[in-house]
């Protein structure tokens, strides 16, 4: 009876963690950071494979070089955020806010960026092959050099709002 009653337990516990967001949980793939603030922290190089960030904030957090491919970013916050060369690829960031965030060299490929905002941010050099834009802002953004989602065009130098 006992083990059964110390069974049960270790399950609840369990599905309790699986269900709520550990903000304090170290980063790592699979990370449940849901609704979580991690504004202006250092997180080079981290490995947030298929993280779920939804909702949460990186307002002036460094995630440069980071891979954050496959994560669940609807509506994050990445504000001036760093993401220098940070892997983002089939990341969903529907809705997403990247404002005056440096994603130089960044790869987007097939990701999800309905609706999100680029306004004033920096994506030189990124690539944006496959990625879903319906709705996407891009105002005051600089994609000089970035590969457009055909794979193939890559935006001329001084594009600022669109690909030229």
């Amino acid at each position: 009876m006992a083990g059964l009653l110390a069974a049960t337990l270790l399950a609840l516990a369990a599905g309790a963690r699986e269900a709520g967001a550990a903000c304090t949980d170290p980063p790592s793939a699979e990370v449940n950071w849901q609704r979580c603030a991690f504004d202006g922290l250092d997180l080079r190089g981290v490995d947030l494979n298929a993280a779920r960030l939804r909702d949460g904030s990186f307002f002036r957090a460094d995630l440069s070089r980071s891979d954050l491919s496959g994560i669940n970013g609807f509506r994050a916050k990445f504000v001036n955020a760093v993401l220098r060369e940070a892997k983002l690829y089939k990341a969903k960031l529907s809705g997403a806010d990247f404002t005056k965030a440096d994603l130089t060299g960044a790869s987007l490929t097939e990701a999800d960026l309905r609706r999100a905002r680029f306004f004033g941010a920096v994506l030189r050099d990124a690539d944006l092959t496959g990625a879903r834009l319906k709705g996407a802002d891009f105002t005051r953004a600089d994609l000089s050099g970035a590969t457009w989602i055909d794979g193939k065009r890559i935006c001329a130098e001084g594009s600022l709002g669109r690909c030229n």
